[in-house]
């Protein structure tokens, strides 16, 4: 008797051919197997998904660290010595990779649900745990391959350890929210009047750092304060510059090229006027904003010159707006390198600005300083206690914004001194210190800043507690909804499959029975 197998349909999977076609280069149906995977591609899985984990952390370090992407490309010129965007290659390689290593990682996802052996071509082993990740579809999409590998399972403990694993992840991400404390998670009527913006530099992405356009800019914008870096010029002027030489934020290479390598300090006040202090920041629009600049703004940037700390002073003094400047002391051969303090203090003195405006930050012959301008406002660049700070007779903290914790900002507040937090250009950490009481910041945007009208995000503890029950409810709801369609599903295969093949036996028994009656 001749034994009849049930007939074999082969049906087009284009789908199924895609996914294991750009995975593992594995485009014709012999080139596929349901065996189990081996050692070594699992080896490869393990790599792709810790790159990803791994990848994952550094693209959200920098999504954190938006807020100082100025002060990283300054930190890379004083490296190289050449001005440019740092940021910009590494948030595109960043974006391009993790896009590209997610979808190597949703792909592997689809074999296992598929049933389908992992085999990754050599292009992706090469390439794919050194590039950069960008995209969370595959976190989103794993509900449904938990679902639908727990479906198919046969053994019962496969499945139990699977549903456990898949649940205890769920309930500590449901969880979290305990543990999580925010600043903006607060009752409003507890929050602290808005923080005063204090100009970094003026205005330096809408005109050249550190030069009078810049600050009269900032001051336009209704800042409270302005802050710049000093330097003293070899003739005892003090003057405006952040740099440590010229050849950044002025023409040197142009006006005296046999001596742009030098210090700054070791010009003197004549020559630092013979420079031009604005053309720099057309060419290079270090911020991307120079198109959104009219005409006559461009033209006045053009003309800017090296401003000195006296003219700050009086043109703080006609606003009545404080000014706070670090004073960076000339290398031990200036001539000035001794009297520093001396020939600030006297600029101070000569500009005409009430004392009570200006906020003194070296911390060198401060008791000399107390008696020869006693209203000065004596602030501090390093981090001390309040009671040290108070002892000291130092009334105002100037510190970068993650040096201090929340606890300590109420400290300092109850102790009444003047925290002010450098350097924040971004509403969303504007709000967080805002909530947290802080009582001013130093900006390089303070045209941004000065248009949040309310904190970020801030929730009643309520409110945030109302949101997260209900994001954890529809997260279950979604979660138990997909393990039910994929049960209902796998119940309306099983059927039909047992149709077909029931048809296929029937079939191949009517033709048995057709061919024995000798038809």
């Amino acid at each position: 008797m001749v034994k009849h197998q049930p007939l074999q349909v082969y049906e087009r999977q284009l789908c199924l051919s895609c996914i294991t076609g750009i995975y593992g280069c594995r485009w014709k149906r012999y080139q596929r197997s349901h065996d189990d995977t081996t050692k070594w591609e699992l080896l490869w899985s393990l790599i792709l998904l810790l790159t990803f984990c791994l990848l994952l952390v550094w693209f959200y370090f920098w999504w954190e660290a938006h807020n100082d992407y100025s002060e990283f490309n300054w930190f890379l010129y004083n490296r190289s010595g050449e001005w440019s965007d740092g940021t910009v290659p590494i948030l595109a390689t960043t974006a391009a990779g993790f896009t590209y290593i997610a979808f190597l990682i949703v792909l592997a996802l689809c074999h296992v649900a598929l049933g389908q052996q992992l085999n990754l071509h050599w292009l992706h082993k090469a390439t794919g745990p050194f590039l950069h990740i960008g995209a969370l579809a595959a976190v989103t999409a794993l509900s449904w391959i938990v679902a639908g590998q727990v479906t198919r399972a046969e053994k019962m403990m496969f499945q139990v350890v699977v549903v456990l694993l898949y649940v205890s992840v769920l309930l500590a991400l449901y969880m979290v929210p305990l543990h999580i404390t925010s600043p903006c998670i607060m009752d409003p009527a507890t929050l602290k009047p808005r923080p005063n913006v204090i100009g970094h530099q003026g205005a330096p992405m809408l005109a050249p750092e550190n030069t009078l356009w810049s600050f009269q800019r900032a001051l336009q914008m209704n800042v409270t304060g302005l802050e710049a870096d000093v330097a003293i010029s070899m003739d005892g002027v003090p003057f405006l510059m952040r740099d440590l030489t010229l050849r950044r934020t002025t023409d040197v290479e142009k006006v005296f090229p046999d001596r742009q390598m030098d210090e700054a300090s070791l010009f003197n006040w004549t020559d630092l006027q013979q420079l031009n202090a604005g053309r720099w920041f057309l060419k290079d629009d270090p911020f991307w904003t120079v198109h959104t600049l009219f005409q006559h703004e461009k033209e006045r940037i053009a003309n800017q010159t090296v401003c000195s700390l006296e003219q700050l002073l009086k043109l703080a003094s006609y606003h009545n707006s404080t000014v706070v400047f670090r004073l960076r002391r000339p290398p031990p051969k200036h001539p000035c390198y001794d009297s520093w303090i001396n020939d600030t203090l006297q600029a101070v003195r000569q500009s005409g600005v009430p004392q009570s405006l200006v906020m003194w930050t070296p911390d060198e012959n401060r008791t000399q300083v107390r008696q020869l301008a006693p209203d000065l406002i004596q602030t501090s660049v390093v981090k001390r206690s309040h009671q040290i700070l108070q002892q000291s007779g130092i009334s105002s903290l100037l510190l970068r914004y993650n040096q201090v914790s929340r606890e300590e900002i109420g400290n300092f507040s109850e102790a009444h001194i003047n925290l002010t937090l450098y350097t924040v250009n971004e509403p969303w950490l504007y709000s967080v210190l805002w909530c947290s009481g802080v009582s001013s910041v130093s900006s390089e945007a303070p045209h941004v800043l000065l248009k949040v009208p309310y904190p970020i995000w801030l929730m009643r503890p309520n409110e945030y507690c109302l949101a997260w029950v209900s994001a954890d409810l529809i997260s279950f709801a979604v979660v138990i909804g997909i393990f039910i369609f994929q049960k209902s599903l796998k119940r309306a295969l099983t059927q039909q499959l047992m149709f077909l093949y029931f048809s296929a036996v029937c079939s191949d028994y009517w033709s048995y029975s057709i061919a024995s009656a000798g038809f």
